[in-house]
């Protein structure tokens, strides 16, 4: 079921790729929150990915989660790219083993 608001239109529903390469995300864990808002920013000089989008939770003391996944983040790439309002959500968060799920919706804001 879709957590989407009349003020914007879900793009993409993913896990967060690269969790278990992100260090001080199992002390973190506790604070994220289904619905909380995260950040998305562009990695264009990414050696990895042509297309890299980097997911933070936000707020001044925004962590570095992990990214959206390589070959689902080409249009969220292009729209970040062209300055348009693009946000996620956080709706799930689970562990297996030493892997931290994070399920999020990738939000187009609506003017």
């Amino acid at each position: 079921m879709s957590t989407s608001t009349p003020e914007s239109l879900v793009l993409l529903e993913c896990l967060v790729a690269g969790t278990t390469h992100r260090t001080g995300l199992r002390e973190l864990e506790p604070q994220l929150q289904p619905n909380q808002p995260l950040m998305l920013q562009r990695e264009a000089d990414s050696a990895y990915d042509d297309w890299a989008v980097r997911v933070y939770t936000a707020g001044p003391d925004a962590f570095w989660l992990g990214y959206l996944p390589e070959g689902r983040n080409e249009t969220v790439a292009r729209l970040l790219d062209a300055g348009y309002p693009v946000a996620a959500r956080l709706t799930h968060k689970a562990w297996e083993d030493e892997w931290l799920h994070l399920e999020i919706e990738v939000l187009l804001e609506r003017a």
